[in-house]
């Protein structure tokens, strides 16, 4: 494998390549084409983009409508088409397909703007026809690249000077990766135009992207979740392939090691239902990522694909504004000789830590546990540290509803950006601890300034294991909150919080969301049943506990519905200045209990990993 280092490189004096110079250079088209032959999957991903091409050419183009404070479907669209139609031209020289791209150019750069007070919207704009402009620049006409060249400038770029957009030049979250991609590709698409200008932004833009490239340390967590992962590491990789193909430089995976692991996250994220673990604002829909196959190629380890395996045959991908990408970085990998993983539990450490576990990568019904501590104040935070969810015989059964969307909050008035402990934002009913398979104390949020890290965990075979210490979200009603999840002899789930009470009264809320049918089987059961199949919920300790369920109808009318949902449980009374255990299993139908294991106190879990070792 081959990294091309670079550190704070001066831009202003290079000397780029002609047209073509952004992802795909000159004559790459060839290698595209061998991949093509060399695999039916290729063939028909080819094939989609091109019929999705041939639609395009008979839609109206892309308008400026804005709704509410954002472009940026408009901008998505824009780079879907514009992206697709010039592969289409490289690949098959199809007048067509060029003509269309530029008409498409042509109408967005008479947008009166690309709304830079959400910059998203300009950035992605700004690729999308920078794409266009280099890709096609020989087809162009000299009154069209003029038109098209001082869109990118006076709409693209320099909007970014003006300091009340570009907050995001020094934040670490997914906008600082979108938004320095979109203005690469535009200094990059004008740079022989005024090579200054275009190497200030290359400069800036390689300072200020090591920012959010830093939070994927140690491990390769991403803090904002599988959707933000998908949005903002796809741009970051877009970002270091233009760079390295254009200037022949890009990043160190040793100044940036959490980085260059993330592959290894994406890949547990997804569980054997093809969904993902869809904590804090991420919907739950496994998508075929094109980035991954980058990473794979970087690291030169195809077993990272294997999820992606899983998503690509039979699918359709027409909405997927990146496909073409994958196209340049799929490098005539044959899709039916992937290997799969040959560990079954991924710890990532950092700013939203998760511990991902399964009995197996072949098994469609096999058992997985996504677990994740963290804190509500990361970007895109919920208060869901200590939740989890379960998969097992092919179904969820301990679920997440993910995000609301933003516009209906927002336009109902909800302060949704504001992290402090009295914010809105936690009233959100999908977004607070209440409905997530974590504990709630005596019916208050979790501390937003908390933060839980996976002090241990095991990867020994018949009792992976990960814990948390959850104290700090729950520091003025408990002294202490442990938790552990494990998966106990490749059989069943064993969620186990050990805790240490305050004061007198304490009530712990024991929580498990489902969409599953729910029945009470005694004081300590539960019986879930999901598509002919059943899961058993047996509260091991305390003894005597009622189970319950609540209703997902939320209060607020800013709410959204969550039809066919329910969540299950129990309330635990404890005394003060007492320390307590609460012993939950889930239990798959047909699983036998190790009745020595699922009482065992967490300091006897074996552990591959301790932070009290040395």
């Amino acid at each position: 494998m081959l990294f091309i280092t670079s550190c704070s490189h001066t831009y202003k004096g290079s000397k780029l390549p002609s047209h073509p110079r952004i992802l795909l250079l000159e004559g790459e088209e060839a290698e595209i084409g061998r991949t093509i032959e060399s695999d039916a999957v290729w063939q028909s991903i080819h094939q989609s983009i091109l019929d999705e091409c041939d639609l395009m050419t008979g839609m109206p183009p892309v308008e400026r409508i804005q709704i509410g404070r954002r472009l940026l479907d408009k901008s998505r669209e824009a780079l879907r088409r514009i992206f697709y139609l010039s592969y289409a031209w490289r690949m098959t020289g199809d007048d067509k397909y060029a003509e269309r791209a530029e008409k498409e150019m042509l109408d967005v750069a008479a947008f009166s703007d690309w709304n830079p007070s959400h910059f998203l919207d300009v950035a992605e704009m700004t690729m999308a026809v920078s794409i266009g402009y280099d890709w096609l620049f020989s087809e162009l006409s000299p009154e069209s690249r003029k038109t098209i060249r001082d869109a990118i400038i006076e709409k693209g770029l320099k909007p970014s000077l003006d300091q009340q957009y570009t907050w995001w030049l020094t934040s670490s979250n997914n906008w600082n990766q979108v938004c320095n991609a979109g203005m690469t590709f535009g200094a990059l698409a004008v740079f022989e135009d005024d090579p200054e200008f275009a190497g200030s932004l290359l400069e800036r833009a390689d300072s200020s992207i090591n920012l959010p490239m830093e939070d994927y340390n140690p491990d390769g967590a991403y803090p904002e979740g599988y959707s933000y992962w998908g949005y903002g590491t796809s741009f970051n990789i877009m970002y270091l392939d233009a760079v390295e193909k254009a200037l022949g430089s890009g990043s160190d995976p040793q100044k940036f090691p959490g980085f260059f692991k993330t592959a290894g996250y994406l890949e547990n994220m997804t569980g054997p239902s093809g969904d993902c673990f869809n904590y804090s604002d991420c919907g739950n829909g496994g998508s075929l990522q094109a980035a991954m196959f980058w990473l794979a190629g970087k690291l030169g380890d195809n077993s990272l694909l294997w999820s992606e395996r899983l998503n690509l045959p039979g699918k359709n991908f027409q909405d997927d504004r990146l496909l073409p990408a994958i196209m340049i970085w799929s490098r005539g990998i044959e899709i039916n000789k992937i290997p799969a993983p040959d560990k079954n539990i991924w710890i990532g450490r950092g700013k939203n830590p998760v511990a991902l576990m399964r009995t197996s990568w072949n098994e469609p019904g096999a058992l997985y546990v996504g677990f994740k501590a963290g804190s509500p104040s990361v970007n895109h935070g919920h208060m869901d540290a200590g939740s989890f969810i379960m998969e097992a015989k092919g179904e969820r059964w301990a679920m997440d509803f993910g995000p609301q969307n933003y516009n209906s909050l927002e336009t109902a008035g909800v302060d949704l950006w504001n992290m402090s402990q009295k914010s809105q934002r936690w009233d959100v009913f999908r977004y607070n601890n209440l409905v997530h398979n974590t504990l709630a104390v005596n019916g208050k949020y979790q501390d937003v300034d908390g933060n839980s890290s996976i002090i241990s965990w095991s990867d020994r075979t018949g009792m992976l294991n990960a814990v948390s210490d959850l104290t700090s979200l729950y520091k003025e009603d408990l002294k202490k909150a442990v938790r552990g999840v494990a998966i106990v002899d490749d059989q069943y789930v064993m969620v186990r919080d050990e805790v240490e009470t305050l004061s007198a009264g304490t009530v712990i809320r024991w929580n498990l969301l489902t969409d599953a049918e729910v029945t009470i089987t005694g004081n300590n059961q539960a019986e879930l049943f999901k598509n002919g199949k059943k899961l058993l919920i047996k509260v091991k300790e305390p003894a005597g506990v009622k189970m319950k369920t609540w209703s997902t109808v939320p209060l607020n009318e800013f709410d959204a519905p969550n039809p066919g949902t329910i969540m299950v449980g129990f309330e635990a009374k404890l005394k003060g200045n007492s320390s307590a255990v609460i012993d939950v299993l889930l239990l798959p139908e047909g699983a036998e209990e190790n009745e020595r294991i699922s009482t065992s106190p967490i300091s006897v879990w074996p552990q591959t990993f301790s932070q009290h070792q040395k």
